[in-house]
């Protein structure tokens, strides 16, 4: 997942919202964000002052890393901490919180009104066991960006799908650079996980298995093509020599260059190059010449299924406000809501409907791209034990260069049934 970080998040998430009007004794929520450019503060503020009395909310700033702001949640949960009332959650995280009944169930009539139009990407991410544990707040994916002069020159057609064997082809024979996350971190596992949910197998045989008998898929035809893509790129060069730690920025950032040609990346891109084409620090005519589509294919005509990200709301199990917490959820979350947190942070929807506010369409041209790569996006491996199996993808599957599509699916499998069965140190 990635989100638009800016200097005054951490002002604006920040704000304690004590004030309002409000009684002493009205209830106070807490809620824990993740970092972003003020947008869940400002939620805050307004359904606060919409409750009218009901409630106010005040919001509590998480770390900038995922993985922290996981560990840093669970053992507040664990430890029976009655202040998280409210929780923005990464997907991946939720069964883990789930399963040892962290969070407090979703009503029945809450879910029914959150999830009435929500896109079923972005629903998968918020169940765990095929129970909706969450409610979607806004949704993220990856789409294709590439550059038009580049796909021109190529003769592709980007009206219609492209492959990832196309685009590396492109870039060999233009001597140009990919935009991709090479780096080891979470990104790794969101790639190698889209690669394989492209191909339509799941990376977990049985999600819900126990960590003795959790299998992987990796050691299959599809874990060998996934590793024959990263193997070429790191191989060929494709990405340039900072291949190693690119991240998602550094990836716009080659993207934006000389010898940018394609990018995988999330929508943040977008008014992150406007800004910068406005700043200066980019050729004013850059946006011009970008554009975007749908994520690559790794088989011609098998549907691609781009990475799911963004953040779903979860109550915890001991807060004294369930029920005004799920009330102000359902205020959050709001299509209108959900559609100016958008335009605002950069961070979509989970709401179909929220794509065709106006703010929306004029804000983010590719919209209805995004919209359709979040209806068929597909959730990083969905159990308690993703952690482990998320450092163990990035640890074998990094450096690309390293990538052997011989032995690293096999290798991989192996290295997470040994770490999961207490064999193998992460």
């Amino acid at each position: 997942m990635k989100a638009r970080v800016a200097g005054a998040a951490v002002t604006a998430a920040a704000l304690l919202l004590t004030g309002c009007g409000q009684d002493d004794d009205t209830p106070v929520l807490t809620w824990y964000i993740n970092p972003d450019d003020g947008g869940q503060a400002a939620l805050a503020q307004q359904c606060t002052e919409e409750a009218d009395g009901a409630y106010q909310i005040q919001t509590s700033l998480l770390p900038n890393d995922a993985p922290d702001q996981r560990e840093q949640l669970a053992r507040r949960l664990a430890a029976g901490d009655s202040s998280l009332d409210i929780m923005s959650l990464d997907p991946p995280f939720i069964p883990e919180l789930s399963e040892p009944g962290f969070l407090a169930p979703v009503p029945d009539d809450v879910a029914e009104r959150t999830t009435a139009d929500t896109l079923e990407g972005a629903l998968a991410g918020a169940m765990w066991d095929d129970e909706l544990v969450t409610v979607p707040f806004w949704a993220n994916t990856q789409i294709l960006w590439y550059r038009e002069s580049v796909a021109e020159e190529a003769g592709l057609d980007m009206d219609q799908p492209v492959t990832w064997e196309e685009i590396m082809d492109v870039a060999a024979e233009q001597d140009k650079y990919l935009g991709i996350q090479g780096i080891r971190a979470e990104s790794m596992t969101v790639w190698v996980n889209a690669l394989m949910e492209s191909q339509d197998e799941p990376v977990l045989v049985d999600p819900s298995a126990d960590a003795e008998d959790l299998e992987t898929n990796f050691d299959s035809q599809a874990g060998e093509a996934s590793a024959e893509i990263l193997s070429r790129i790191g191989e060929e060069g494709l990405a340039g020599p900072g291949i190693a730690s690119m991240d998602e920025n550094q990836a716009m950032l080659l993207f934006q260059g000389d010898n940018g040609s394609f990018m995988v990346n999330w929508p943040f891109i977008w008014p992150a190059t406007l800004a910068a084409a406005e700043e200066g620090t980019v050729d004013a005519d850059l946006p011009d010449d970008i554009g975007w589509a749908l994520y690559p294919q790794v088989a011609e005509g098998t549907e691609a299924s781009a990475p799911l990200g963004g953040i779903n709301l979860a109550v915890g199990a001991e807060s004294d406000y369930p029920d005004l917490a799920y009330e102000a959820i359902e205020c959050i979350v709001t299509p209108e809501n959900q559609a100016e947190y958008f335009v605002t942070n950069g961070n979509p929807p989970s709401s179909e409907s929220a794509f065709d506010d106006d703010r929306v369409v004029d804000e983010f041209p590719m919209a209805d791209t995004i919209r359709e790569a979040l209806d068929s996006s597909a959730p990083r491996p969905q159990t308690p034990y993703y952690n482990e199996i998320s450092e163990s993808v990035q640890e074998n599957f990094t450096p690309l260069s390293g990538v052997d599509p011989e032995t690293t699916p096999a290798q991989t499998d192996s290295y997470i049934m040994e770490v999961l069965r207490g064999e193998r140190l992460l």
